[in-house]
């Protein structure tokens, strides 16, 4: 079964790239449609009706596109609006969750730190997964800043240095030796974060499982393309620089107003 239509992917801004980069690899050919909605990062901080609503609206755009798969891109969208788009469109979604089972289940210090958004870490959908670890402690930590020193092109500056320092600190001396990333924009800070890290404490983010399990889904439900190479169209509704130069110009960036 072969199907040619779009994966449409969406973010609250540029940080799901890193969810589309690891479905490209592994689906190159693939065509995809990405929208950075960088006017309304972060959704970490709005509430969860008001995530539903800026959830819907891009579905509805991409759906309008004609994507044939939606990955959200988005661990505060996946945790607080997911099951609201399954039950209202009839297409597959695929979500995004902070990795805890792989982090909790090879901890040998049964402590582990999350990083991640407010709207993340206050959803219930993520508070189900952190009770069915009982027997790992669990250190958690909001991003307060990251992602919009992210979205204003500041990944390497002083102060997202010192914030970093700041959140991951108390971790380290808690003996961690896993950290979960539970925002898609925090996988480009890892550089900046193995150098505040010990080298024994290991960085897991959720961009290869997802990716896998996209695959999956198009095997399964909807089919794989068989064109012989794509053309990734990338949509923001804000400046378009801080998005071309995460995707290193490679590919064209168009400004959208949604």
């Amino acid at each position: 079964m072969n199907n040619n239509q779009p994966i449409g992917v969406f973010d609250s801004g540029i940080g799901g790239t890193s969810i589309w980069k690891a479905i490209h690899q592994l689906l190159p050919n693939e065509q995809t449609i990405y929208l950075a909605d960088s006017k309304n990062a972060p959704y970490g901080q709005k509430s969860k009706q008001e995530i539903i609503a800026l959830s819907i609206k891009n579905t509805e755009l991409l759906l309008e596109m004609g994507c044939k798969l939606i990955v959200v891109a988005c661990n505060t969208a996946t945790t607080n609006a997911i099951r609201e788009l399954r039950a209202k469109y009839d297409i597959p979604f695929i979500g995004i969750e902070p990795a805890i089972k792989p982090a909790a289940t090879h901890s040998k210090t049964q402590t582990i730190g999350i990083l991640a958004t407010q709207g993340t870490l206050n959803s219930e959908l993520f508070n189900k997964t952190v009770e069915m670890y009982q027997n790992t402690k669990i250190i958690e930590q909001i991003g307060h800043g990251l992602v919009q020193l992210i979205e204003s092109g500041n990944i390497d500056s002083t102060e997202m240095n010192q914030l970093l320092t700041e959140y991951l600190t108390p971790m380290i001396e808690a003996n961690i030796d896993y950290l979960v990333l539970g925002c898609s924009h925090y996988p480009y800070l890892i550089p900046q974060i193995k150098k505040i890290l010990p080298p024994h404490i290991q960085i897991i983010d959720s961009g290869e499982a997802v990716a896998k399990q996209t695959q999956n889904v198009l095997k399964e439900k909807v089919g794989l393309s068989n064109l012989t190479e794509s053309h990734p169209i990338f949509y923001t509704n804000t400046d378009s620089k801080v998005l071309s130069d995460i995707l290193e110009n490679n590919y064209e960036v168009l400004y959208k107003d949604f």
